[in-house]
């Protein structure tokens, strides 16, 4: 399948008649990116499908009211971490443990996940990163992972440039703490 222009997608979608089309071509083209996006938030493989899915339906549902402001990847990519981050906050309440014990175990988690394919130290990063604050955890995955720079990470969030960089700077200095307390 060919790749479709933005401006020829969203026309597409804005029709009745093409719009289902036109929607399975948005899905082709963006599931894989997002769903890495998706897996860099919540790690785990059957957590990141069923946030895609979740992602693809609120867009599905709201497609229309998409006003073009913005590049339609910048969008989805919004929607997803919104829903990533509803998903984790979701998770935290339900599981109900108090926040010193929250994130013990993501590393064995990870370790026994038939998806991960990452070895021990990998595990514990990913542990010093789940142990951040929401908002710092968002800033160093969307710049560390997703290679994001500051001026799309404000489009996203709607955060000034200043406040991310430092979101970023104190990420990177508790996750270096949290890997010299965990070797």
């Amino acid at each position: 399948m060919h790749r479709i222009e933005e401006a020829e997608l969203l026309k597409a979608l804005a029709e009745p008649e093409t719009r289902n089309k036109a929607f399975a071509l948005l899905v082709n083209e963006y599931s894989k990116p997002l769903y890495w996006k998706i897996r860099s938030f919540v790690l785990l493989h059957d957590d990141a499908d069923d946030i895609l899915q979740n992602t693809f339906l609120k867009v599905w549902k709201n497609i229309e009211s998409f006003e073009g402001k913005s590049k339609i990847s910048t969008w989805l990519y919004r929607i997803a971490i919104n829903e990533s981050l509803d998903f984790l906050r979701n998770k935290k309440e339900t599981v109900a443990i108090s926040s010193d014990n929250a994130y013990n175990g993501v590393a064995n988690m990870l370790l026994a996940d038939s998806y991960f394919d990452g070895n021990k130290g990998q595990a514990v990063l990913q542990e010093a990163i789940s142990a951040l604050p929401e908002v710092q955890r968002t800033v160093f995955i969307m710049k560390y992972y997703n290679e994001l720079k500051y001026p799309e990470i404000h489009e996203i969030l709607g955060t000034s440039e200043g406040a991310l960089k430092a979101s970023y700077h104190i990420a990177v200095k508790k996750i270096s703490q949290y890997i010299k307390e965990h070797e």
